[in-house]
């Protein structure tokens, strides 16, 4: 590819300096002679300084130019108004002179040649561009509305279900659809039709493109993927065109499964954005509904596509017939995330006291994507340290990069912010410890780790959770305000450093009350809509559905739980003062204190308290 845009780009270049030189020749034949003026020429001629003279002129008028040579060699140039008379003139100087006709253009100089010059340097210009695109259906210069789906490459075919860990459930669904593409006949002898759609549904990271790699690798038939901003061009109409293409180079290759990965960016909701219907978004939607169920027919071609946003998805497209079925791939639970850890250090050397279904058990809520990616940091953390294997140690560090961020050791921070941290990362670590059902403490930190945050309280889940109690969530509001209450009983004074744990605690009080239907006073009713609506076509002019009278009491519920809350962590680490003092002084010596060495203290103070 490069030696080819090279020849290219080469001749183009020859053929602009032909052309410039042959308009540079062609007009410019007297350039090399100086150019003087009558009175300078007379001089010369008056003072024999002329050697030779040559003569042009044209039959037709009495004009003309003079070339001559003066002594020394230089060349000078004069027009004159009367050839005539300048010969007598020069005749009497005895000059010797040579008389020339002015060369004419004929209709090949004047008008065939520039032509030819310029249809040879526009076909050089289009091969030359059409070259450097690369060839091919895709990469032609108008080829705007051709689809840009990619046929799956045997790299992507030697994808395999066994690849895929921690989603059984999912796998299952999807092996039915293999299945059926190379056994149809066990399935249509019993009335069944092969689904049209099937759609991946989950959060960012959990598996759903190496889900569908996985299907082409199993099925052993085409496999078409494109992404859904590929459709949507800034020419109206193209994506649409790109739709038919899609779909007409399936029915070629029947059967196939076409994946459209990220759908959102072309199957959003019609109808709320501020423009009108017909914006270019709506029309790529539009026959992409025709295409999969429609009039046209699309026999033995399955569509596969995934989301993490279902919520905006327009509901046409979700409807049996096009997306037949939804396929939720969440976040793996203890075993799913163990499997993935296994999948992901495979390829690497682990040391004895690697564990990793201990760190299964840590990792509670993380992706298989967030998996292998503290996988790799361990990796490379061990590199850094030259190492050729990874310890458990490793992991560890790769899980604080990985949950809190890069520590930055080398920021000077004064002794008082030190302090004031200390106290307000021991006042969290306290509640996380003493509340029945929080998390246990992995690691205490008064390291700064980015802007506005000058430490950390890691928590260690232990166990998978498919939702909150009230109680739990109580409990979390209070923990958010431990660093606070810290502040404010060992300072008597507060500082900024609790802002976004107030956010926190009070995003949670609100949901609460308006969302879970767990406040007493304004019981069990729902208070908005989804907080997560993302349309301002459909937000515009909207009202609550509410009267003011119960946004004020939704206020005054929310301070209500915030306040209890406060009280309460300020009752608990006052109990555990011991705690709160002996904790900092560490922090401030160590920087860093882990889960053993943090519940030492609480096991100091229950033995004072003994002895006391």
């Amino acid at each position: 590819m490069q030696k080819k845009n090279s020849k290219g780009l080469l001749i183009y270049g020859a053929a602009v300096v032909i052309l410039l030189c042959f308009m540079f020749f062609s007009q410019n034949a007297f350039r090399s002679a100086e150019r003087v003026s009558n009175a300078e020429f007379q001089n010369a001629a008056e003072s024999g300084e002329i050697v030779k003279a040559e003569i042009v002129q044209s039959t037709a008028v009495p004009t003309g130019k003079i070339r001559f040579t003066v002594n020394g060699g230089s060349v000078k140039e004069v027009t004159v108004s009367d050839v005539v008379k300048t010969e007598e003139y020069l005749s009497d100087k005895n000059v010797p002179f040579l008389v020339s006709e002015v060369p004419t253009s004929g209709i090949f100089e004047n008008v065939l040649l520039p032509v030819l010059l310029s249809v040879v340097l526009f076909m050089l210009l289009m091969s030359f561009m059409t070259r450097s695109s690369g060839g091919g259906s895709n990469a032609k210069m108008m080829d705007f509305g051709k689809s840009r789906a990619r046929k799956a490459s045997e790299s992507d075919k030697k994808v395999t279900f066994a690849d895929v860990a921690g989603l059984k459930e999912e796998k299952e669904d999807l092996e039915s659809v293999v299945d059926f593409l190379k056994n149809p006949g066990k399935y249509t002898k019993v009335g069944a039709r092969i689904p049209k759609g099937m759609l991946l549904v989950g959060p960012p990271g959990t598996g759903k493109t190496l889900l569908a790699k996985a299907v082409a690798g199993e099925a052993g038939v085409e496999f078409f993927s494109i992404s859904g901003s590929d459709f949507v061009e800034m020419f109206v109409g193209v994506g649409a065109s790109r739709v038919r293409d899609l779909f007409q180079t399936a029915k070629q290759n029947a059967p196939c499964i076409v994946f459209i990965d990220e759908i959102d960016a072309v199957a959003r909701r019609r109808g709320t954005g501020m423009g009108g219907g017909h914006d270019e978004r709506e029309q790529t939607l539009n026959q992409l509904l025709v295409e999969m169920d429609g009039f046209g027919v699309n026999e033995g071609i399955i569509v596969m596509a995934a989301t993490n946003r279902v919520d905006i998805l327009d509901p046409a497209i979700l409807r049996p017939g096009r997306f037949d079925r939804k396929v939720m791939v969440g976040r793996p639970d203890v075993q799913g995330r163990e499997e993935i850890l296994r999948v992901h250090a495979k390829d690497k050397p682990l040391g004895d006291d690697v564990d990793l279904k201990q760190i299964a058990q840590t990792t509670a809520g993380f992706t298989g994507a967030e998996l292998e990616n503290l996988m790799n940091e361990a990796a490379i953390h061990a590199a850094k340290e030259e190492r050729s294997f990874i310890r458990q140690q490793d992991i560890k560090e790769a899980f604080i990069m990985v949950g809190i961020g890069t520590e930055k050791k080398s920021r000077v921070v004064s002794e008082k912010e030190k302090r004031i941290t200390a106290y307000h990362e021991t006042g969290h670590a306290i509640l996380f410890h003493v509340l029945p059902d929080m998390e246990p403490v992995y690691t205490i930190s008064i390291i700064p780790t980015g802007p506005g945050a000058a430490g950390y309280t890691m928590p260690q889940p232990e166990n998978d959770s498919m939702f909150n109690t009230r109680g739990k969530m109580l409990q979390h509001i209070t923990v958010c305000l431990g660093g606070r209450v810290a502040e404010e009983l060992v300072f008597d004074d507060i500082t900024t450093g609790a802002s976004q744990d107030i956010k926190q605690a009070t995003a949670t009080a609100r949901a609460m009350v308006t969302k879970y239907g767990m406040s007493e006073k304004l019981g069990l009713v729902a208070y908005g809509d989804d907080s997560d609506e993302v349309f301002i076509g459909r937000d515009w002019g909207h009202t609550k559905n509410y009267s003011e009278q119960v946004s004020a009491a939704i206020d005054e519920e929310v301070q209500s739980i915030i306040s209890e809350c406060h009280q309460r962590a300020r009752d608990l680490i006052l109990e555990h003062r011991y705690v709160l003092e002996e904790c900092t002084r560490q922090l401030l010596e160590k920087e860093k204190l882990n889960r053993q060495e943090f519940e030492a203290i609480f096991q100091q103070e229950a033995e004072a308290g003994t002895e006391s």
